[in-house]
């Protein structure tokens, strides 16, 4: 069987920056096992699996599937513009693990309506997970915890970029992933990040779509603003824009350009 393939940046307009992903999308659904192996073939942080006979939107990781990943479908609606299949103005809505997610294709970028994410801030910080993130107590500013995921406010932007985690020793922690943020230094950008998540492959993701679910609802509580600029500092490094709506909704919004397209045989 041949199947078409793709790889998009997501969140950048310039190749090799944002986050790629791999993109395939077919007539009706493949089997999960196949999803697996292309995922696996692919590399990536994600690859995104869209059946067009009911809009069902998947995305795997080499290990494992996700139920939310905001480049892999920022990646996908790019594909299906590319293609001709949708166009500027039109709104699909993907029915997902996280549920209808809606999507709105305009001139310059794509916006996507993902569900926020709810902060528990009565989890206590694990400090050993400090210690292996780099980080020691007094440099936290916030801790919390949101769909099996930690969320860490650090002291300064300085410090989250010179951070190095010991990537093979948060491995032995319970975890699923960590985001750590700190207010930007520039006047352009609202909030910086990173994220972390070894336990599913992935020791940095360049740009986390889902993590900014996070990252809005925080920062927007803090800084008082409905509409805020962000930049994940990974070393390719990406922009989202969110903005905080009614009925705990995000909405996220950014671009993506083609990097490959080809023929996969499996």
């Amino acid at each position: 069987m041949e199947l078409e393939i793709f790889q998009v940046d997501s969140f950048t307009l310039e190749v090799f920056k944002g986050n790629p992903a791999g993109v395939c999308i077919t007539e009706n659904a493949l089997d999960e096992a196949l999803m697996f192996a292309i995922a696996a073939e692919m590399a990536v942080s994600e690859t995104a699996f869209l059946s067009l006979s009911d809009l069902r939107l998947r995305w795997f990781t080499p290990q494992v599937e996700v139920k939310l990943c905001g480049h892999g479908t920022l990646a996908v609606v790019h594909v299906l513009k590319e293609k001709g299949l949708f166009g500027v103005g039109d709104e699909l809505a993907f029915n997902t693990l996280s549920g209808v997610l809606r999507v709105k294709i305009e001139n310059n970028h794509i916006e996507m309506d993902f569900p926020a994410a709810c902060l528990d801030f009565d989890v206590p910080v694990d400090e050993q997970m400090l210690v292996f993130l780099g980080l020691s107590a007094v440099q936290v500013v916030s801790h919390s915890y949101f769909d099996s995921k930690n969320f860490i406010e650090i002291d300064s932007e300085q410090t989250l970029i010179a951070l190095e985690p010991n990537f093979d020793c948060l491995k032995q922690l319970p975890g699923r992933g960590v985001v750590v943020t700190a207010k930007s230094a520039s006047e352009d950008v609202d909030f910086i990040s990173r994220y972390f998540a070894p336990w599913v492959g992935i020791n940095e993701d360049p740009v986390t779509g889902s993590a900014h679910c996070a990252l809005a609802v925080y920062w927007g509580d803090k800084l008082r603003k409905t509409k805020l600029n962000g930049y994940q500092a990974s070393e390719r490094g990406g922009f989202v824009d969110v903005e905080c709506l009614p009925n705990q909704r995000v909405k996220l919004i950014g671009q993506a350009v083609t990097v490959l397209k080809g023929s996969m045989y499996v």
